[in-house]
C-alpha cells in the first residue's frame, strides 16, 4: 500500500492499490463476472463457473477463488502489489512551521517563554508542548491548537464516542501501534479518527481502503485522547493472528492457505506501514462488523539476518 503523503504520483504502484490495475493475475471483475460468476484468477485454467461448483468461497476483493491454486495467484499479487506501492510511493516531506514558531504567531505564549522551554527540552527531552504546559501554565488546549495548525487538521472532540462500536474497525494491534482512536461515523460515507500528536497519514489511507469510507483526521486534548485510547483498548475487538515470513512469497503462502481454509464470504488485504492486513468477513459484510463476524490477520516480512 502507497504511503499516502503530498506529493504521491499516480504511479503504477498507487493505481493497482486502488483496484485501477493489477499485475496481470487478477483483476476486481474479469470478463463475463457480471452474469455469470467465473474464477478471478484472469490465468484460471479450470474454466469454472461459480453456480457449477460446489466451493462458493472463498472471496477476496470482490471475487470468486475456485481453487487452491488460483487463490495463490490471486493473493501473490495482491502481496506483490502492496509490496510495489511501499517501494514506488515517493513521499514529499512539508517543511512544518515549528510549533513553537506557530503559538507564538498566534500570541499565546512570547519568544521568551518559548526560549525557555526549548532550553528545557534540550536538557531533558520530551515534547516542547509538554515543557509549556509544566513550566508555563499554557493550558493543553492551545497546545494542542498550534499542532492542529502544524498539520492543517481540526481538534476533534470526543462528542458521541463510543468505543464499543468502534472497536471492529481496526485490530487492536493497530490502535496500540500505531496511535490511532476510531471517533465516530458521520452519516454513510465519513469516518473519524483521531491522534493524539500527529496524523498518521498512511494509517488513514489504509482505513479508507478497508472500510470503503472516507476518512477525516483531527487531533484530539492529549489528556482526553490517552483516557479514551485506554477505555477503547478494553473492549472487545476481533480475533487477529500474527504471522511472520521470510519474503513476500512465503506471506502470500501463508495467507492463501489461511484464505482456504477459512473460505470467508469477503477479504480484504492492505498494507499500513510494515504489517500486512488480511481481514476475512464469515458472514453479513458491513463497515461496522459484530467483532465474531470478521477475523484479521496481521502479517510482517522479517529482516534478512547476517
Amino acid at each position: 500500500m502507497p504511503v499516502l503523503g503530498e506529493g504521491l504520483s499516480e504511479s503504477k504502484g498507487v493505481k493497482a492499490a486502488r483496484g485501477e490495475a493489477a499485475d496481470g493475475a487478477y483483476a476486481a471483475k474479469r470478463p463475463g463476472a457480471g452474469v455469470l460468476p467465473v474464477c478471478v484468477n484472469r490465468r484460471c485454467a479450470s474454466g469454472w463457473l461459480r453456480l457449477w461448483r460446489p466451493r462458493q468461497t472463498p472471496i477476496f476483493e470482490g471475487g470468486w477463488l475456485c481453487g487452491a491454486e488460483c487463490t495463490l495467484a490471486v493473493v501473490r499479487a495482491a502481496v506483490a502489489r502492496e509490496m510495489a506501492g511501499r517501494q514506488e510511493a515517493v513521499v514529499m516531506h512539508r517543511h512544518r512551521i515549528p510549533l513553537g514558531l506557530v503559538l507564538v504567531s498566534h500570541g499565546a505564549i512570547t519568544a521568551e517563554q518559548l526560549k525557555a522551554a526549548l532550553s528545557r527540552q534540550k536538557v531533558s527531552g520530551g515534547r516542547l508542548g509538554m515543557w509549556l504546559r509544566r513550566e508555563h501554565g499554557i493550558e493543553e488546549r492551545v497546545v494542542t491548537r498550534g499542532l492542529a495548525a502544524q498539520w492543517g487538521c481540526p481538534v476533534l472532540l470526543l462528542d458521541n464516542h463510543v468505543p464499543g462500536k468502534m472497536a471492529s474497525l481496526v485490530p487492536r494491534l493497530f490502535l496500540d501501534a500505531f496511535g490511532v482512536l476510531p471517533l465516530r461515523k458521520a452519516g454513510t460515507r465519513n469516518l473519524y479518527l483521531g491522534y493524539a500528536d500527529a496524523i498518521d497519514r498512511c494509517v488513514n489511507f489504509a482505513i479508507e481502503r478497508m472500510t470503503g469510507l472516507r476518512v477525516e483526521s483531527g487531533l484530539i486534548d492529549g489528556t482526553d485522547f490517552g483516557r479514551a485510547h485506554s477505555r477503547m483498548l478494553d473492549e472487545a475487538f476481533p480475533p487477529a493472528r500474527l504471522i511472520e515470513a521470510g519474503s513476500g512469497e512465503a506471506l502470500a503462502a501463508s495467507f492463501a492457505g489461511i484464505l482456504d481454509g477459512a473460505k470467508p464470504v469477503e477479504s480484504r488485504l492492505v498494507r499500513i506501514h510494515d504489517y500486512y492486513w488480511l481481514r476475512m468477513w464469515s458472514g453479513r459484510t458491513g463497515v461496522e462488523p459484530r467483532p465474531d463476524a470478521v477475523e484479521d490477520v496481521l502479517g510482517s516480512i522479517s529482516s534478512p539476518r547476517c
